[in-house]
């Protein structure tokens, strides 16, 4: 049972078939179907965007579906061929195959098992931490400029022209230009528009059969019933040649010119994915590891590479697509990447009447799933600085593109932690009578202060930034609570850490405190943080006497060495009430004589 669960930590296709269900065959087995419709025109499509024959797309898809769905922890991901990653792969290799298309094969395949080699690596010494960084504010903010970005490149296809564009911005712009001088294609719109509402129709008439495998099979048939094929663009036949090694001809010389290219398209490529992983795992209650997910992506490309590939990432359009389809597990993969040898080999003509408008309705239906209007709607109900954060991914994504919106998200998710950190919540606490415990003093005006004794509370870490805040905030209560305050008792429950420059803050202010007379006591601190203060070589200074292991001991402590009277330090369990102090032993019942010793 050990080796079993062993392997499934790096293999999850055992996990998943040990747990396979019945009911899951025909909907993975449906979404497979579904997707390959997909599956062509863009592997095709994004083969000569990256400067290589359409053949190689197809293989860029096929094997790494299958090496995915044996190491990839994502139940529903699809991957292949990416719009982010084409551009520069084509930049990488181009310069280097002079115009020789079968080494730009070869060097197209290096490049993806060198990708796959560094996030096999990432994945081992498990720096796959960095999905920990996607909060939800910017998964939703990056799923929504994908969904936006989607949209727009597909919008032409659906309605009959095409644009040229570099940027989201750009592409909005062409279109409505496209749109106003009236280049529309009224057969290709026609199929475009009436794909769509028939989706949509079949979703809200909760119909069993999908709509997008209805569109795709009827829009199909028509077009070849009616021969209408060269009257509107359509997807064409596939390509003859199954996956093969490509990779004659290289020398390392080429591993130093692709180095750079290949650490750069690892990180867009693994950072694509954790979002796209990560987001549906959620959708679905589901939960993937990191490093695994780098490892799986890592896998494939290099598979991938070895047969005629090219590197692939998760895909933002197919993936939605699957997950529509009723998608369960990564069947739906294998499924898709068996359909398309089979249509290479046996029916390579198929894909010939698929009309391109029709294959953009899907995307784009697809795409409009992902938008999370209401999600937004909520950051910006209950927390502003989250909904700052999905929005900065939002427009980051849309205007600088997929890496560089997300690092900038990370970034301003860092600024933001810095300054809750910085300016934390800060509380005195008091006594509220007929309530256990001790309260924040702000939020409860009937509370008050333990005659003698003032209690701090600091919300946060103390480090760098917010060391001499700490200590003018505790500076500035003691002030305020006036003469005759003796002991102020600091709640450091909630201090989790202690740096060097926050720790000669504390001693400061314990010098400045022990001058006036006044003695600090330390409550609730947690021991790694009192193990940090005494490598800082405090131990002295701060003797096991001064810590408590709670507020109220230490008030017990505190009381018992007052004179006089000091009620409402002590809770009685029996009235549920606070109880006065007996007035000849502050608040400690007298010692009881020890007992005889045995002998």
């Amino acid at each position: 049972m050990t080796a079993v669960k062993g392997l499934a930590r790096w293999v999850p296709a055992v996990a998943v078939a040990r747990r396979y269900e019945r009911a899951w065959l025909w909907p993975d087995v449906r979404a497979g179907i579904v997707v390959t419709a997909l599956l062509i025109p863009a592997g095709m499509g994004y083969a000569v965007v990256a400067g290589l024959p359409p053949e190689t797309g197809l293989y860029a898809t096929i094997v790494p579906l299958l090496a995915y769905a044996i190491f990839g922890p994502s139940r529903v991901l699809v991957l292949g061929p990416d719009s982010a990653l084409a551009p520069i792969v084509a930049a990488a290799i181009l310069p280097l195959a002079l115009g020789d298309p079968a080494r730009a094969v070869a060097l197209a395949g290096l490049l993806a098992i060198m990708v796959g080699t560094l996030l096999v690596v990432g994945g081992l010494v498990r720096l796959g931490f960095v999905t920990d960084l996607l909060s939800k504010p910017i998964r939703v903010g990056y799923l929504n400029a994908i969904a936006v970005i989607v949209i727009v490149s597909q919008l032409p296809a659906l309605l009959g022209f095409s644009i040229d564009a570099s940027s989201p911005w750009q592409g909005a712009a062409a279109i409505v230009q496209e749109i106003a001088s009236g280049m529309i294609d009224p057969i290709a719109a026609a199929f475009g528009v009436g794909s769509l509402v028939v989706i949509y129709a079949l979703k809200a008439l909760r119909s069993r059969i999908p709509g997008v495998l209805v569109v795709v099979v009827v829009s199909t048939a028509l077009t070849a019933l009616l021969g209408i094929s060269t009257l509107l663009p359509v997807v064409g036949a596939l390509p003859q040649g199954l996956p093969a090694p490509a990779l004659q001809g290289l020398r390392l010389t080429d591993i130093a010119a692709l180095a750079l290219p290949a650490a750069g398209i690892a990180l867009i490529a693994f950072t694509d994915t954790a979002v796209l992983s990560r987001t549906f795992a959620a959708r679905r209650g589901d939960s993937v590891d990191g490093s695994q997910e780098m490892a799986g992506l890592g896998i494939a490309n290099i598979a991938g590479g070895a047969l005629g590939g090219f590197p692939v990432s998760g895909s933002s359009s197919r993936t939605p697509v699957a997950e529509q389809a009723g998608a369960r597990t990564q069947l739906t993969g294998v499924v898709g990447a068996l359909l398309l040898i089979v249509f290479i080999l046996a029916l390579p003509g198929l894909t010939q009447f698929l009309p391109s408008a029709t294959l953009a309705a899907v995307v784009t239906s697809a795409a409009i799933s992902l938008i999370d209007v209401r999600g937004f709607a909520r950051f910006v109900r209950i927390h502003l600085v989250d909904a700052v954060l999905s929005l900065a991914a939002f427009l980051g994504v849309l205007v600088f593109g997929v890496l560089e919106g997300i690092v900038i998200t990370i970034a301003l998710s860092f600024v933001a932690f810095v300054n809750r950190s910085w300016r934390p919540y800060k509380a005195e606490l008091g006594r509220v009578q007929g309530l256990r415990g001790y309260h924040d003093m702000s939020r409860n005006p009937a509370a008050t202060r333990v005659p003698g004794i003032v209690i701090v509370r600091f919300d946060a870490p103390l480090f760098f930034a917010n060391g001499a805040i700490f200590d003018d905030w505790v500076r500035s209560r003691v002030r305020a609570a006036g003469d005759g305050v003796r002991t102020v008792i600091l709640a450091a429950e909630p201090i989790t850490d202690i740096d060097t420059t926050a720790a000669d803050e504390l001693v400061e202010l314990d010098e400045y405190l022990r001058v006036h007379g006044i003695r600090l006591v330390i409550a609730e601190m947690k021991s790694p943080v009192v193990d940090t203060l005494a490598r800082f070589g405090l131990t002295d200074r701060f003797s096991p006497d001064r810590f408590a292991p709670t507020v109220g001991a230490a008030v017990d402590d505190v009381t018992g060495t007052l004179r006089g009277d000091i009620a409402g330090t002590r809770w009685d369990a029996a009235t549920g009430r606070d109880a006065p102090l007996p007035d000849d032993t502050g608040d400690r019942p007298p010692p009881e004589d020890p007992p005889a010793p045995e002998t």
